[in-house]
C-alpha cells in the first residue's frame, strides 16, 4: 500500500522511494544510492534487527563517521520501532560509555575499527546485548552481528508506531556535567524536516552538502529536509576546509549548512567561480555569524542567498532571518520558522514588550519530549506555558508544554528578535555546547590539577575559546603542562580540549554557596593586560 504524507521518520526516504525510484539519494566517495537502493537498505536492516529480536522503543546507538552504513542505520533503527542514539564520530570510549549507560543502549553499530577500541568500554556497558560491524562477513562472533548478514534480511513490518512515540535521543552537553540525553519525537523530526525545507525552498534538484556531525540536530537535519522533497545528500568527512570547497565544485552542491568557525575558515580561501553558478544559499546554525565574515561569504558567491539561523536541540530549530532583511538587520536572528511560535517572556510570564529583555520560549511540535531518564533538568527547561501567555486560551483545561531557552533575547517594533546572552555559563566553541563542568571533571581525573575553572573566552575564529584555570596539585609546586594537555587529548574531542590553560596559586575565589566562583575568574581575566 503506497505510503501517506510522512509522519514518522523514516517514511521520508521510503516515500521518495514510493515516487521516485531512480532518483539519486546519498553519496558517500565513489558510492552511490538512489532512493529504490536507499529504501531497500533501510527495509533490510529493519528486517535484520527485528529477526535478531529488537522491541519496540529498543535504544539502538550509531557510532561512525558519515557513511552510507551510518545514513541506512540512521533510518533502519526507526522503521524497526527503535529509538536512534547517534553519537558524534568524535567522541572518546569513556563518553560513548556514558552513553551507552545513560539510555540502556540495547544495539550498538559501528566499524570494525571502532570495535577494537571500545573493548573495555563495552565490558562496562551490561545493556549492550548486540554490536553491529560494518563488514560483510557472515559469522562476526557471539554477541556480534554483520552489516552484510543482516542487510539481505526478507521486508517485515516493523513495530507499530504513532507520531507521538520516541524516535531519537540526541546527547547535547549539559550545563552542569555529563551530557544530556534530548528526546525526540517523530512528530518533532519530520515537523522540523517541512519547516525547514518550507524556508530553504528545498526541491528535488537541489543537493545539499553534510558537512556537519550526523549527531547534531542540524548535521542531521540536512538529511530529512533532503528527504523530505527529494533531494540528494553529499556525505563528506573533511579534514580540511579546503576539502569542502572541492567537495561543493565536484557535486555542484547547491545547499550547504555550517557553523560560524567553519565559515571563518572558508571565508579566508579562494572559491572557485563556478560556485556562484549553483550553489543557491548558504545556512548558518551554531552561533552568531560574524559581521566580516557574512561579507566575504556574499562576495564569494553573490547570487547564493544567505540565511542567519538560530536553534537549540531541545527544540529543533527556533528562527531564521529571510536573505532580504540581511542587509537591514544583520545582528537579528530573525522570526520563528513556519509552524513555531516564539515569545519573549518576563520572570513573570508575561509578555515583554518591544526591545525589553526577556526569555526567549518556543512553542509547538517542534517542541521535545524532555531529558532522557532526568526529570529534574527537564523540569527546568520544559516548563508549562504561562496562563497568561498571548497564545493560551482561558478556556483550555489541559497545559502546554514549551521549551525555556535559557537566552536572553529581545524583539523589536516589527517583531525581529536579537539574541542578547545566555543565562547559564555553557561554552559554545567551533559550533559545540561544551560543559564546562565536564571539562573540569576530566582534569580533576587527570590528578594532575588542584583546583581548576574553565569557562568560555570570545575568539574571532571559534566563538568562544575554552580557557582553564588550574593550581598545582597538593605537594607539587607547578602544573605540569605537557603532560596535563596529553591527557586531555586522550580524553577528550578535539573541540573540548582547553586552548589555554593558565595556572594560578591556589586556592581559587569561591562564591557564596562555596563553589569556585567562574565569574569573578572570567572578570579578573578580562581586567588583566593583554
Amino acid at each position: 500500500m503506497p505510503l501517506h504524507e510522512s509522519q514518522l521518520l523514516h517514511e521520508l526516504p521510503l516515500r521518495q522511494a514510493e515516487l521516485r525510484s531512480e532518483a539519486p539519494a546519498l553519496v558517500h566517495g565513489v558510492q552511490s544510492l538512489d532512493y529504490g537502493q536507499l529504501a531497500a537498505q533501510i527495509r533490510g536492516l529493519a528486517a535484520g534487527l527485528l529477526n535478531w529480536g529488537l522491541q519496540r522503543g529498543d535504544r539502538v546507538a550509531v557510532y561512525l563517521e558519515k557513511r552510507i552504513e551510518t545514513v541506512v542505520a540512521s533510518f533502519g533503527v526507526p522503521s524497526a520501532g527503535g529509538v536512534l542514539v547517534p553519537m558524534n564520530p568524535l567522541l572518546k570510549p569513556d563518553q560513548v560509555g556514558f552513553i551507552a549507560r545513560d539510555c540502556d543502549v540495547r544495539v550498538l553499530v559501528t566499524s570494525p575499527e571502532r570495535y577494537a577500541q571500545l573493548g573495555p568500554t563495552l565490558a562496562a556497558c551490561p545493556s549492550i546485548q548486540a554490536v553491529v560491524l560494518t563488514s560483510q562477513d557472515e559469522a562476526a562472533g557471539q554477541g556480534v552481528l554483520s552489516w552484510g548478514s543482516l542487510l539481505p534480511t526478507p521486508p517485515r513490518a516493523g513495530h507499530r508506531l504513532i507520531d507521538t512515540d520516541v524516535a531519537a535521543i540526541l546527547y547535547t552537553s549539559g550545563s552542569t556535567g555529563k551530557p544530556k540525553g534530548v528526546v525526540l519525537s517523530h512528530r518533532n523530526m519530520v515537523a522540523g524536516a517541512k519547516s525547514v525545507a518550507s524556508y530553504l525552498d528545498n526541491r528535488e534538484d537541489d543537493t545539499l552538502l553534510a558537512a556537519l556531525p550526523l549527531s547534531f540536530d542540524a548535521g542531521f537535519s540536512q538529511l530529512t529536509t533532503a528527504f523530505h522533497v527529494g533531494a540528494r545528500v553529499v556525505l563528506l568527512n573533511y579534514l580540511l576546509p579546503r576539502d569542502v570547497l572541492k567537495a561543493m565544485e565536484r557535486h555542484r552542491v547547491t545547499g550547504l549548512t555550517a557553523v560560524p568557525p567553519l565559515y571563518i575558515q572558508l571565508a579566508g580561501l579562494e572559491w572557485p567561480a563556478s560556485l556562484d553558478e549553483h550553489l543557491r544559499y548558504f545556512a548558518n546554525t551554531g552561533g552568531r555569524m560574524p559581521r566580516e565574515t557574512l561579507a566575504q561569504l556574499r562576495a564569494r558567491v553573490p547570487s547564493a542567498k544567505p540565511f542567519l539561523m538560530y536553534g537549540l536541540t531541545e527544540a529543533f530549530r527556533s528562527t531564521y532571518l529571510p536573505p532580504e532583511e540581511v542587509d537591514r538587520r544583520p545582528d537579528s536572528i530573525g522570526k520563528a520558522i513556519p509552524n513555531a511560535e516564539i515569545l519573549v517572556l518576563g520572570e513573570d510570564g508575561r509578555e515583554c514588550g518591544p526591545d525589553e529583555p526577556g526569555e526567549l520560549v518556543h512553542r509547538g511540535p517542534l517542541v521535545g519530549l524532555g531529558y532522557w531518564g532526568d526529570p529534574v533538568k527537564t523540569a527546568e527547561r520544559y516548563k508549562l506555558l504561562p496562563s497568561g501567555a498571548q497564545a493560551r486560551l482561558p478556556g483550555l483545561p489541559l497545559p502546554e508544554y514549551a521549551v525555556f531557552s535559557g537566552d536572553t533575547v529581545r524583539r523589536d517594533a516589527e517583531g525581529f528578535l536579537y539574541f542578547i546572552g545566555r543565562r547559564d555559563e555553557m561554552i559554545k566553541t567551533s559550533g559545540y555546547r561544551v560543559s564546562p563542568t565536564e571539562v573540569e571533571e576530566v582534569l580533576y581525573a587527570t590528578q594532575l590539577v588542584g583546583e581548576c575553572a574553565a569557562f568560555g573566552v570570545e575568539h574571532a575564529q571559534l566563538g568562544q575559546a575554552i580557557h582553564v584555570i588550574v593550581t598545582p596539585p597538593a605537594g607539587r609546586g607547578v602544573v605540569d603542562r605537557v603532560a596535563l594537555l596529553a591527557e586531555c587529548k586522550a580524553r577528550m574531542p578535539a573541540y573540548m580540549v582547553p586552548a589555554v590553560l593558565d595556572e594560578r596559586t591556589g586556592p581559587l575565589p569561591r562564591n557564596p554557596n562555596g563553589k569556585i566562583d567562574r565569574s569573578a575568574l572570567a572578570q579578573s581575566l578580562r581586567e588583566r593586560p593583554a
